[in-house]
């Protein structure tokens, strides 16, 4: 079975795609408010033995609270595992709602986001940061292919931080095969991937099993899908899935919430599995995906859920940030 790791897009900034996410927040979102929820969320995670850590320079101040929390807990390097990501840069102002026209992110995959953004993680991470991934790498963008891009994440490489990559949008696959084949000096430049795969979504699982294979560590984002495979997902058009999974959750004395990771849990190419807990309540019904005792029944039980990823990325897309 995989890890459980703990990712702080929900915790380093006021606004975010999450179902119920200012309700998760208690409509707290001063900076003070929102870092002494962070520090209190990150106590529990280690108590409950998480000690992988994931964050990004669009996280709000995600980087700079779990920085700040790894010096006042006294951690050291080797008692924990941060993996951070660059490529978008956080312009929502410390706003849940931006003004029209204006963005919570701006993704940009050029070589001088990546030189500054670095700078702004060590500043923030320094010695903690062993993992530094491009955020939502995609065909499109590029940035596979960017030499000067690829040249500096090879040097970042060769000082002993890791490189990897986040994926996102129904081309998962096709961009985990392209980074796969990146080699410089015929050494492979990326060690890991980090890409969506829930019970709605599983189009990537294939090429996430050849990642693995091939000797990169894999980390599942998004298990809950921002809340859909929640208690939260009342919506009227998920009415027959959210039946299905409370019965199924029911009859296994588990969560919907907890399930639905458990599944991801146990997929056989799983290294890790992030929780996006914005609180500590989520975040301990999370832990409890571990407890579940998975089985092909209850995977069978499960595979109606499956949407097309073209549905899949449409709905995200459409998801309000509150």
């Amino acid at each position: 079975m995989a890890n459980i790791g703990l990712g702080l897009a929900a915790l380093g900034r006021p606004g975010y795609i999450n179902l119920g996410h200012s309700d998760d927040l208690n409509n707290k979102h001063s900076i003070s408010a929102m870092r002494n929820n962070a520090f209190a969320t990150l106590d529990a995670a280690w108590k409950l033995g998480i000690r992988y850590f994931d964050v990004a320079r669009s996280y709000g101040r995600a980087e700079e609270f779990l920085g700040s929390w790894i010096r006042t807990r006294d951690i050291s390097p080797d008692q924990v595992t941060v993996g951070s990501k660059w490529g978008y840069t956080y312009t929502a102002a410390w706003q849940v709602q931006t003004p029209p026209g204006v963005k919570h992110e701006v993704k940009r995959h050029e070589l001088p986001v990546l030189q500054s953004q670095f700078s702004g993680t060590i500043k923030n991470l320094g010695t903690h940061l062993h993992l530094y991934q491009i955020h939502s790498a995609t065909m499109n963008s590029g940035v596979l292919e960017n030499q000067e891009v690829l040249a500096f994440l090879n040097r970042i490489r060769k000082t002993g931080i890791r490189v990897g990559l986040s994926v996102s949008g129904p081309e998962q696959s096709e961009t985990i095969e392209k980074a796969i084949s990146v080699n410089i000096d015929g050494v492979p430049l990326f060690s890991s991937v980090q890409a969506t795969w829930n019970l709605l979504e599983r189009s990537a699982g294939p090429t996430l099993a050849k990642a693995s294979r091939q000797g990169l560590t894999v980390i599942v984002k998004e298990g809950v899908a921002n809340g859909r495979l929640t208690i939260k997902n009342q919506t009227p058009e998920f009415a027959n899935q959210f039946r299905l999974l409370k019965r199924v959750a029911a009859e296994y004395e588990s969560t919907i919430d907890a399930i639905s990771l458990a599944a991801a849990l146990n997929q056989p190419w799983a290294n890790i599995v992030l929780s996006g807990a914005a609180n500590i309540d989520h975040l301990k019904s999370n832990v409890a995906a571990q407890e579940l005792r998975w089985s092909s029944a209850i995977a069978e039980k499960l595979e109606s859920l499956i949407e097309p990823p073209q549905q899949y990325w449409a709905t995200r897309s459409q998801m309000p940030w509150n």
